[in-house]
């Protein structure tokens, strides 16, 4: 992990597309803002892992309905 000390209006780049700038700081809370491509998803790290664990939930029913398509 890079861990990096920015100050308002301060920005960083990744991959040459993706900016990220510091907006606001106040107190123990930054605002940012975030500019990349359309394709690039962009989320909240709890909605992520919520994603993430329904994707899981989603896999385990597949094996299932591939073993039903084998046996018929």
């Amino acid at each position: 992990m890079l861990v990096l000390t920015r100050k308002a209006s301060e920005t960083i780049v990744i991959d040459g597309q993706i900016t990220v700038k510091v907006l606001k700081v106040r107190g123990n809370s930054i605002s940012i803002g975030i500019e990349a491509p359309g394709d690039v998803p962009i989320r909240r790290g709890e909605l992520q892992t919520f994603i993430a664990e329904e994707l899981k939930f989603e896999e385990a029913d597949e094996p299932a309905d591939d073993l039903r398509l084998l046996a018929g």
